[in-house]
């Protein structure tokens, strides 16, 4: 009896460790408050900011766009005759929503060999390596997230073809996390301090 009680304390204590992972943060429209609410969160944009030069309210902005700040976000699922699952529309999952092939360039290239998408310090970090890279490889300032975002979701190369171009709904997301940028920077000015 014993050895199932302690069984049973145990899952639940898993249980309980595991709820909330992910899900989002209370209030997405404030900077503020999504960093008060995770300040882990505050850690892992700084150092990526501080690291490669890429603004926290630029990242910010990028991983609601990705993921609203769900570290298990994935693409949904697909279905043939509306029933008959056909698995997921890309590989991207985590909070930024990485592709497998881009993550594993990131960690051969980063030396981030133990780097795990649904880790925000890791998220944070791929961002500023990737924008990084845009800024090196395609001239886009780390400043203009509007240019950053239509590359990180084209890919380099798509970007350089200027893929983006025709495709309105896109462009129009761009500007939609450029202005939450624009914002969360905004805010941000009012609570430095959390980060």
């Amino acid at each position: 009896m014993k050895k199932i009680t302690t069984l049973l304390v145990l899952m639940l204590a898993l249980a309980a460790c595991s709820t909330g992972r992910n899900t989002a943060p209370r209030n997405m429209e404030n900077a503020c408050s999504i960093l008060r609410e995770r300040p882990h969160y505050a850690k892992a944009f700084s150092r990526a900011e501080r690291k490669w030069g890429i603004p926290v309210s630029s990242q910010m902005a990028m991983i609601y766009q990705e993921s609203r700040f769900k570290s298990h976000a994935r693409p949904p699922k697909r279905y043939f005759l509306f029933i008959i699952p056909r698995g997921r529309a890309s590989s991207a999952r985590g909070y930024a929503q990485v592709i497998d092939g881009t993550w594993s360039e990131y960690k051969r290239s980063a030396g981030r060999w133990g780097a795990r998408r649904e880790n925000i310090r890791d998220a944070a970090d791929f961002i500023g390596w990737y924008t990084a890279e845009s800024a090196r490889s395609l001239g886009i300032s780390k400043r203009d997230t509007r240019a950053q975002y239509l590359a990180y979701h084209e890919g380099r190369t798509g970007y350089r073809r200027g893929s983006h171009n025709s495709k309105g709904w896109l462009l129009s997301v761009a500007n939609a996390v450029d202005a939450r940028a624009r914002r969360y920077e905004s805010q941000l000015s009012s609570c430095r301090r959390l980060l």
